[in-house]
């Protein structure tokens, strides 16, 4: 039996398993690296050429800042070149999630340094200079408005659309396997098909501005309730409170891209309803594993025991109605009829 697809001759076929929004993602993640580091060079020189410790000490944040977008940038721009190097066994695809994980790292580690800078200020306070302090806090809160305008659209939610191919590999062999790429023009909604669709690296780097955008909102309250009110107490505490959120939020990205690299299953109903499409008269799913391989791409392997074997298609068919499996695997073993 030979190989047959759309694939050719060879079988091969392509691993393709970026976002659907991949590219323009890309862009508006170097546009914001390009926004953060112009305004990273200003803050710097303008704090040294006006003598202003202030503005340097916000300029070099903002480095740390435009690196983190640097590495979501990168991380895109990577998978895209590499998206059909054979060595990566199902594609580039997450990536992008080793990415978002390594920013979420630094993201807690961010609130940590938040966190301990505001409890020492309780214990030793300093001097504020708030004409400098709050235009500084200001300026930072505008331009983190505005990179979280840039990248905000994609972050949360993303539709796979589809270009309707199709492979199939048939192999002379005990045992059937179907290898299928599917894509599908479906919208799907709620908590488990966002998880399918997110992108974790746009994700990861909105978080981070969002993040950085509620630091600089809470300094701007808290300088100047200690201004106009008295309330130095104030600035330290709403240190922590930012520390707090940032580190609520790197937790949750943590695990949501933790959960893709390892491998868990982002749609808990997925696998029953692979299991009720597939289990008709008679037919018994013996083994069964689905995980994420991309942006609203799952790979599913699945080992199928029935009395009748039909050909690979057939079962193909039957998932079609699933959207996001983009890699499908079936075994199938026949089960010999009961010897009397």
């Amino acid at each position: 039996m030979t190989n047959q697809g759309a694939a050719g001759e060879s079988g091969a076929h392509s691993h393709y398993f970026l976002g659907a929004a991949s590219a323009r993602n890309e862009r508006k993640t170097w546009l914001v690296v390009g926004l953060t580091s112009v305004m990273m060079l200003v803050e710097i020189i303008g704090g040294s050429v006006f003598h202003s410790i202030a503005l340097v000490a916000d300029g070099i944040h903002m480095s740390t800042h435009a690196g983190v977008m640097l590495l979501a940038a990168l991380a895109y721009r990577y998978a895209r070149r590499h998206a059909a190097d054979r060595r990566f066994a199902l594609g580039t695809g997450k990536l992008g999630d080793l990415a978002a994980f390594t920013s979420a790292i630094i993201l807690a580690m961010f609130s940590i340094l938040i966190g301990y800078e505001a409890l020492s200020r309780f214990f030793a306070p300093e001097r504020i200079d708030y004409r400098a302090a709050i235009p500084i806090a200001i300026l930072g809160l505008v331009v983190n408005a505005v990179s979280a305008l840039v990248l905000a659209g994609d972050h949360d939610h993303s539709h796979d659309h589809g270009h309707g191919h199709y492979h199939d590999h048939d192999h002379d062999h005990d045992h059937d396997h179907d290898h299928d790429h599917e894509h599908e023009h479906e919208h799907e909604h709620g908590e488990a098909a966002s998880a399918v669709h997110r992108d974790f690296n746009m994700r990861a780097a909105y978080v981070h501005v969002l993040a950085d955008s509620a630091v600089s909102g809470l300094v701007i309250i808290g300088l100047l309730m200690a201004k106009f009110l008295g309330w130095v107490w104030m600035d330290p505490v709403m240190g922590l409170v930012g520390a707090a959120v940032v580190a609520n939020w790197a937790v949750g990205l943590v695990r949501a891209a933790g959960a893709v690299l390892l491998d868990m299953t982002p749609d808990a109903d997925i696998q029953a309803r692979i299991r009720t499409t597939l289990e008709r008269d008679g037919d018994l799913v013996s083994d069964l594993h689905v995980w994420r391989v991309g942006p609203g791409h799952l790979a599913v392997i699945i080992a199928l025991r029935t009395r009748n074997p039909a050909p690979p298609a057939s079962y193909r068919h039957k998932l079609a109605a699933l959207s996001g499996l983009s890699h499908i695997t079936i075994e199938v073993e026949p089960i010999e009829p009961a010897r009397i």
